[in-house]
């Protein structure tokens, strides 16, 4: 087995010795945590005998022992039972799963916890009931895990291999867990760009972070690309993780990788949203993959809790529908960047189009695109590839934020058109069909072609050779006031039987004493049966005759009355109520979207007066945040600033294929018929 491909098929064959005995859905309870096992085994190994010398030695004499195995061990994580894996398979095949179990205890607490994470005790039993735990260990015991033979990178390969076969086969979301590497490559060239002299610093100090992190396969991308722009820098990895399995992979990884397995330690478990395992830390650099269109319902209460903090929270913006939580994550990350005043933050995060355009003004998700842009934190937004993620084939987009934007960046969003920058995979893995090159095997880097067009910032707003993929706008070209357009009602009145009728239906009517109905019914049928025009003009006649025969009733009764002896009529004069202001119809409401460049009334007088003339704004309808007229809305809609028009072919070419087509199938019946 030469590269990470054979190897982690070779794991995944393992499945078929326990497909009888297991379901599809629990073959990962049964592979992962024995590949992290044999995987940590064989860097515990050539120091095994030491570590048991050590602690058999000083296990009566030192009451803390952590420090010294620990050393010997050369890891952050050590073993003290009298197992290796090898040694599990060659004594006593009938006490193999007691065995296992002793050899699970014998790990040093940090990496017990990262075991137990996925529940493999269990597993152990429902092997030994199979009667498969020797064959399945055996397997592993034949394949080769080392360090020295397996990378770092390549192991996060393997593990990432593995996960996406494990949900491909439980028809569950493959891409929720890891990203494509070359999208973390791309995510972490973008998060770093711009800040490439800082990086460069002797003794520079970064800290980077994922809240969502997966396997950790975007915490040591950016680690390690830090560490080839500088490798004095000093780098301190934070995330959190709500898999169990995942994490225990994550954690068991960075344990491996890291001196002192510090950053291990910095890998959390739990959710997110809900319980922020970070609080009150600030990153140099943040890059996640929030699941798409995966609801909050399990963090909605401690989510809704912060979110009333305002300010003193992470969700001052509000929160999204509960469908989604993208915009969840973002603000979560947006609250752990490190201040302007100490260097600023910057993020990668990876989104689908919805929380792009979601939602109207006033909406959730438009109230947080508004308070990112008012704050100008949005620097750049790239619209990817469809067909290169694992589980989806839409379209996705990199968002970089930045609390501390260049002069020249300030108050301006630039998007990046990438969508057409990728070649075709050799064989589909999933949905992933495309994959966007990094310069390998010939392949042009279109990765570096994406980031010099981030970079390309000031050609773009020359309209340089760029402009045809990259667009910059102001912050305020996103936005738009949501006025309300109103028309007056307009009816005629008549009390002509029919429609005196419908007065025994209204509400507030029915609540008369019957004998003042009686009255005010006969008062209607007095009355001359002829059509009003003029609604306040039959208003003021209703109440003057009400009044002449002695008949008091409030206003909410002499509004049924009118209403039951109302008509819809285009012809009638605009409806006005006693203060003399026109009435609305709601059934002929309208709204406009009115860019935030422009003065709503002047839109109005040149946009839809001309058209529709009783037309009028409603001047109630107002933002919450400002009091103007109209409500704020936010969108960011790519396919308007990249649509490219495609006009249809002439018709004459069109006739002329239609009329071939008809002469092939009269050709075809011509032979059938002889």
């Amino acid at each position: 087995m030469e590269s990470h491909s054979e190897r982690a098929s070779f794991i995944w064959e393992t499945a078929n010795l326990i497909r009888d005995s297991f379901k599809r859905g629990k073959y990962q309870d049964v592979i992962l945590p024995l590949t992290v096992l044999r995987r940590i085994d064989s860097v515990l190994e050539p120091t095994k005998q030491e570590v048991l010398e050590t602690y058999h030695k000083y296990s009566g004499e030192l009451d803390n022992m952590e420090k010294l195995l620990r050393k010997k061990a050369g890891y952050a994580f050590y073993n003290t039972s009298n197992y290796t894996f090898a040694r599990l398979l060659e004594e006593d095949p009938g006490q193999l799963g007691s065995n296992l179990r002793t050899y699970i205890s014998g790990f040093s607490e940090n990496m017990r916890d990262v075991i137990e994470k996925f529940d493999f005790r269990n597993t152990i039993e429902k092997l030994e009931q199979a009667g498969l735990l020797y064959q399945v260990m055996e397997r592993f015991k034949n394949v080769d895990l080392h360090p020295d033979t397996v990378s770092n990178e390549e192991m996060g390969l393997i593990f990432e291999e593995l996960i996406r076969k494990f949900n491909e086969a439980l028809d569950e979301n493959p891409g929720e867990h890891f990203t494509p590497r070359e999208v973390v490559r791309l995510m972490t060239e973008l998060v770093l760009s711009g800040d490439r002299d800082r990086l460069g610093q002797a003794g520079r100090v970064s800290k980077v972070y994922d809240p969502c992190c997966g396997t950790g396969g975007m915490l040591t991308a950016a680690r390690d690309r830090i560490y080839e722009l500088n490798d004095d820098a000093e780098i301190y990895l934070y995330g959190q993780e709500v898999n169990p399995q995942t994490y225990a992979v994550s954690k068991s990884d960075l344990y491996l990788k890291t001196e002192g397995g510090k950053d291990a330690d910095r890998i959390a478990f739990g959710s997110t949203l809900s319980d922020d395992a970070h609080r009150g830390e600030r990153f140099d650099y943040q890059l996640a993959n929030p699941p798409y269109g995966k609801d909050w319902k399990r963090d909605k209460k401690e989510v809704k809790q912060e979110a009333e903090r305002g300010a003193a929270g992470r969700f001052e913006a509000g929160t999204p529908r509960i469908s989604d939580g993208q915009l969840l994550f973002l603000q979560h990350m947006i609250e752990h960047m490190k201040p302007r005043h100490k260097g600023g933050g910057r993020v990668s995060i990876i989104m689908n189009g919805s929380p792009l355009f979601t939602g109207d003004a006033g909406s959730g998700e438009s109230e947080i695109r508004r308070w990112l842009l008012e704050n100008d934190w949005v620097e750049a937004i790239i619209q990817l590839p469809e067909q290169i993620f694992y589980n989806t084939g839409i379209s996705t987009y990199v968002w970089v934020v930045n609390n501390d934007k260049e002069e020249r960046r300030q108050g301006k969003v630039q998007l990046i058109d990438a969508s057409d920058l990728w070649e075709p995979m050799r064989k589909s893995l999933g949905d992933k069909r495309r994959y966007i090159a990094e310069g390998e095997d010939g392949d042009p880097n279109q990765v570096e072609e994406i980031v010099q067009l981030y970079e390309a910032f000031d050609r773009a707003r020359q309209n340089g050779e760029v402009k045809d993929r990259v667009k910059v706008f102001d912050n305020e070209d996103f936005g738009y006031r949501k006025i309300r357009v109103e028309r007056p009602l307009r009816v005629n009145l008549r009390p002509s039987p029919d429609r005196i009728e419908n007065v025994w239906d209204k509400r507030y009517f029915g609540r008369l004493d019957e004998e003042v109905q009686e009255k005010v019914v006969a008062m209607l049928h007095d009355m001359e049966d002829r059509v009003y025009d003029d609604y306040a003009a039959f208003r003021s006649h209703l109440k003057e005759e009400l009044d002449a025969r002695g008949i008091s009733i409030r206003k909410k009764k002499r509004t049924d009355i009118l209403e039951a002896l109302s008509e819809k009529d285009p012809d009638a004069k605009p409806v006005r109520d006693t203060k003399d202001r026109i009435e609305s119809d709601t059934d002929l409401r309208d709204y406009e979207r009115v860019p935030l460049t422009e003065d709503v009334f002047d839109y109005f007088e040149r946009e839809v007066k001309p058209h529709v003339e009783d037309a009028f704004i409603d001047e109630d309808y107002t933002d919450e945040q400002d009091g103007k007229v109209g409500r704020v809305g936010y969108e960011i809609n790519f396919n308007r600033y990249f649509y490219e028009y495609d006009p249809p072919r002439p018709l004459d070419e069109i006739e002329e294929d239609i009329r071939e087509v008809e002469s092939d199938i009269v050709e075809m019946l011509q032979e059938v018929a002889a």
